[in-house]
């Protein structure tokens, strides 16, 4: 189990939002945190407490006016910790090796191998051939309905058939080097991990797995470490002091170094 940072762009500037407050068409999601502080600044900053791992995901469609400013603040968080970060957010198979010549270490995608509903197989293949499976990151990012934690896409705005178990899991699998699963209807609440799906993926645990959402404080970090049987990553956005929390990023550094 490791701490992997995080740093979520939006509008050109870095920011915690609830996440299901993302809208097509609306670029004023409920916000928790924004700042004047770059991108990068948040780069160098993980890049000296030896954090590797972290995820820089931009928030705008590629179709916002806001997108350009949004993806040049991701840029340069790239160059500054080059190899350090993945990066996500409007990913295909076109543009997915500019990222990694960037400084990208894996790039994350959902929507673009999600579509309709389903797993688009031609996709995924075109986006391993661009970069290599060793570069690619699955987001799984899912909501929880009729007692099954659905795949969501655009934004966490739609459901996919996809359901998050070990066929899914071991399946796609073959096409990546890690999974990043947001539980999106409690990302930004800090209002308590998603058990039942930290168990799931920690009773899984075959390549690496990165979760976040809802973690408030250590307690749920101790929780996480028991249903995860140790193996499930984790991520922490709002709660942090770095984003307005309450929870001090240096004693989440250290807790972690002394594992």
């Amino acid at each position: 189990m490791e701490f992997r940072p995080c740093i979520d762009i939006h509008n050109g500037k870095v920011k915690q939002i609830v996440g299901a407050s993302l809208r097509d068409g609306d670029d004023s999601p409920t916000e928790n945190f924004t700042t004047e502080q770059s991108a990068a600044s948040f780069a160098v900053r993980y890049k000296q407490d030896a954090l590797s791992g972290g995820h820089i995901i931009l928030l705008n469609r590629t179709d916002s006016p806001h997108y350009q400013a949004t993806k040049e603040q991701a840029l340069s968080a790239l160059y500054a910790y080059p190899e350090g970060l993945q990066v996500g957010g409007g990913i295909t198979s076109e543009n997915a090796g500019e990222f990694i010549e960037a400084g990208a270490s894996h790039v994350i995608v959902t929507s673009f191998v999600f579509q309709n509903g389903s797993i688009h197989y031609d996709n995924l293949k075109s986006l391993v051939r661009a970069v290599g499976k060793e570069r690619i990151v699955l987001d799984l990012s899912c909501r929880k309905r009729e007692g099954a934690y659905y795949v969501v896409t655009d934004r966490w705005q739609n459901f996919t058939k996809e359901v998050i178990g070990e066929t899914l899991l071991s399946d796609l699998s073959e096409y990546a080097d890690e999974f990043l699963i947001h539980a999106a209807d409690v990302e930004g609440k800090m209002s308590g991990i998603e058990e039942e799906l930290v168990a799931l993926l920690g009773a899984w645990g075959k390549i690496p797995v990165t979760y976040a959402g809802g973690v408030r404080d250590f307690s749920d970090l101790e929780r996480m470490k028991v249903l995860g049987n140790n193996k499930v990553h984790v991520t922490i956005g709002s709660a942090l002091d770095l984003f307005g929390g309450s929870l001090s990023y240096e004693d989440v550094v250290g807790y972690f170094k002394k594992k």
